[in-house]
């Protein structure tokens, strides 16, 4: 029998949290010049150009002050690991990463995109109707190299069927749109 090298429970969650820290997207649009974040806001050259929110900030600070109270809208709230919303473009980008490193959970949880996508559409079509406001949702995966294992590719497959995308190891900034 091989020696489990990785864990699973408490160190797979240690694992999944080191790779959520080397995908950290506040960091990676710093390092693009020009790029601040003043708490939550995003600057380029020193203008407005989104906010960042992650797990509760996504309610307490961009839907509940536009009148969302998730409770009348969804059953239970979603807390994804990433938010970015770009004013420009009116999209809110949903971002999760999945770490693995053996076979366990993480792989039955990105069968679930579609559903948050759903979810997360109906609180923003809510922000809509209530703001006079045009958002879009896009829900998008950071997945470790695990995933590019031939057994995932009609789970890879699923993911785009269901209008929600992945990348491995990153988020390309372009997909974000923003400016530069």
């Amino acid at each position: 029998m091989s020696r489990n090298l990785y864990g699973g429970g408490a160190n797979t969650n240690i694992n999944g949290l080191k790779f959520e820290q080397d995908t950290d997207l506040k960091e990676a649009i710093l390092k693009i010049k020009g790029y601040k974040i003043d708490g939550k806001e995003l600057k380029y050259n020193d203008e407005p150009v989104g906010l960042l929110l992650a797990k509760h900030s996504l309610y307490k600070e961009f839907l509940e002050p536009k009148g969302v109270n998730y409770k009348e809208i969804i059953s239970k709230q979603l807390l994804p690991d990433e938010t970015i919303f770009i004013y420009k473009t009116q999209i809110l980008h949903i971002i999760e990463k999945k770490f693995q490193s053996i076979s366990g959970s993480v792989d039955e949880k990105l069968q679930t995109c579609g559903f948050k996508l759903r979810q997360y559409e109906k609180l923003i079509n809510n922000l809509n109707e209530k703001n006079c406001w045009k958002v879009e949702v896009r829900y998008h995966y950071i997945l470790s190299d695990w995933f590019k294992d031939k057994k995932y590719k009609d789970t890879l497959e699923y993911i785009i069927d269901e209008q929600c995308d992945y990348y491995f190891n990153e988020l390309p900034m372009s997909v974000l749109n923003l400016p530069t």
